[in-house]
C-alpha cells in the first residue's frame, strides 16, 4: 500500500479588471501585435486597489473547497505559493486561513516564484506521504502588477494577477503509475542564475522593487530545463511521454511552451493553455490553468498530468500526477 496526494477539488479566481493589449499602447512603445508575436498574451486581469494576494488567494480557496464538496474545517493544512505577500510577515497563508474560517491545523508560504506552486505541491506531498496531513489546501496566488515597472514594456506586458487551488487528499493506491495522485517529483534550484530574473527590492533596499528580466537568458534556460525536468519526473513515476493526456506548463510565454512540448515529442492539442487570457500570473498560473481544464471538461478522472514550471533563483521542477 502507498499512500497518495489525491486532488479532491480545484478552483481559481481572478481580479474583475480585464487589461488588453492595446491599453498599453497609449503609454509604451508597443503594439498588440508586438505583444502578441513574442509572447502569446492578448489580455490579462489586475487586481483592483485595495484587492491583495490573500483576497485572491480565499476566492480561489473557497472555489476549490465548493468543488470538493468540503469545508476549511476539513482541512489539515493550508500552503500559499507566492513572491507578492500582502506584508513582510505574517504569511499569505494565515491570512488566507483566517478569510476562510480555518481555525484548526497550520499554514505558511512557499516562496520560489513562477516554480512555486510545484514546490508547494512537493511539499504538500511530502506532508501527506508522511502522515503529517490527511487534506490539504495548495494555492498559488499573485498581485505582480503591483511590482511592475510600467515603463519597462520588457516586463510589463508579460505578468497578470490571479490565484488557484487545489484541495489534496490522502488515498492508498497500490503503489503503481496506475495510482491516481502524485507520482512524481522532480525539483532543482541554481542561485548562480539569480540575476537573470529578480525584483531589485526587499529588506536590504525598503522597497517593494520591481520585476528585472534578461529575457533572452530566461527563455534560453527555460527550454532547457522545463523538458528535462518534465522527462526526469516521468522516468521518477515509471512512465514516458506517450502516457500523458495533459501537460499543464507554467503559463510564461507561448514560445517557451510550444518549444517544451516540442522537446517533449507531444502536440500541442495535448496542452492547456491559458496564457493568452492571464499573461504570466508567476505561481498562479498552473492552478489557474488546471482549474480551467478540469472545468472545461479536459482533464478528467484518470487523465495523466505532468506540470512544470521554472522562475527566478533559478528554480525549477515538475509534478507528475493521475487526475
Amino acid at each position: 500500500m502507498t499512500i497518495r496526494a489525491v486532488v479532491r477539488g480545484v478552483g481559481h479566481y481572478l481580479p474583475e479588471r480585464v487589461v488588453e493589449n492595446a491599453e498599453f499602447e497609449a503609454t509604451l512603445d508597443t503594439t498588440d501585435d508586438w505583444i502578441r508575436s513574442r509572447s502569446g498574451i492578448e489580455r490579462r486581469h489586475f487586481a483592483a486597489e485595495g484587492e491583495t494576494t490573500s483576497d485572491l488567494a480565499a476566492r480561489a480557496a473557497g472555489a476549490a473547497l465548493s468543488d470538493a464538496g468540503l469545508t476549511a474545517g476539513d482541512l489539515d493544512a493550508l500552503i500559499v505559493a507566492t513572491s507578492t505577500a500582502d506584508l513582510t510577515f505574517p504569511s499569505v497563508a494565515t491570512m488566507v486561513q483566517d478569510k476562510i474560517g480555518m481555525v484548526t491545523g497550520f499554514a505558511f508560504d512557499v516562496q520560489a516564484v513562477c516554480a512555486g506552486f510545484i514546490y508547494a505541491l512537493a511539499n504538500a506531498q511530502a506532508l501527506i506521504a508522511s502522515g503529517q496531513a490527511s487534506r490539504v489546501m495548495v494555492i498559488g496566488a499573485e498581485t505582480f502588477s503591483r511590482i511592475l515597472d510600467m515603463t519597462d514594456r520588457g516586463t510589463c506586458v508579460l505578468f497578470g494577477d490571479g490565484a488557484g487551488a487545489l484541495v489534496l487528499e490522502a488515498a492508498e493506491g497500490a503503489g503503481t503509475p496506475a495510482d491516481r495522485g502524485i507520482l512524481a517529483t522532480d525539483l532543482h534550484s541554481d542561485g548562480r542564475h539569480r540575476d537573470i530574473l529578480y525584483v531589485d527590492g526587499g529588506v536590504s533596499t525598503g522597497t517593494s522593487g520591481v520585476v528585472k528580466m534578461q529575457g533572452r537568458e530566461v527563455f534560453r534556460h527555460a527550454v532547457e530545463k522545463l523538458a528535462a525536468t518534465a522527462h526526469a519526473a516521468l522516468a521518477k513515476a515509471g512512465l514516458g511521454e506517450d502516457d500523458v493526456d495533459w501537460i499543464v506548463p507554467h503559463q510564461a510565454n507561448l514560445r517557451i511552451i510550444k518549444a517544451t512540448a516540442q522537446r517533449m515529442g507531444l502536440p500541442m492539442e495535448r496542452v492547456i493553455l491559458t496564457v493568452q487570457d492571464h499573461g504570466n500570473t508567476s505561481a498562479a498560473s498552473i492552478p489557474l490553468a488546471l482549474s480551467v481544464g478540469k472545468h472545461d471538461g479536459r482533464i478528467r478522472q484518470g487523465h495523466l498530468v505532468v506540470t512544470e514550471a521554472i522562475g527566478g533563483g533559478l528554480a525549477w521542477g515538475s509534478v507528475v500526477l493521475r487526475w
